[in-house]
């Protein structure tokens, strides 16, 4: 049984700091990209960053360049984002998606809430 379990959400002031996980299980992770999602109430559901399984390149939204870091453990099956410098903008529900065109596999968490609010 394939899980993504997100933690790590919460309310943060602007310009404060949080790191979501992902845990994931039922599934070779190494063989799988990961990303983080979100979506804003009232706005479609984007990308905010991805890290591949090969050789662990990575790709940012321009939105989140210089403030957010994706990374991974291969070794506790677990993806990471680190957000720095958050905004009242990044405020959103957050999703880990694990997906394998090769498998074919396109996995989702539940989400979960980061609040940016003063």
């Amino acid at each position: 049984q394939v899980k993504l379990v997100e933690s790590g959400g919460g309310l943060v002031q602007p310009g404060g700091s949080l790191r979501l996980s992902c845990a994931a299980s039922g599934f070779t992770f190494t063989n799988y990209a990961m990303s983080w999602y979100r979506q804003a109430p009232g706005k479609e559901r984007e990308l905010v960053a991805a890290i591949y399984s090969l050789f662990g390149g990575t790709n940012y939204a321009d939105s989140v360049k210089g403030r957010f870091t994706i990374s991974r453990d291969n070794a506790k099956n677990t993806v990471y984002l680190q957000m720095n410098s958050l905004k009242p903008e990044d405020t959103a529900d957050y999703y880990c998606n694990a997906r394998s065109t090769y498998f074919k596999g396109d996995y989702w968490g539940q989400g979960t809430q980061v609040t940016v609010s003063s």
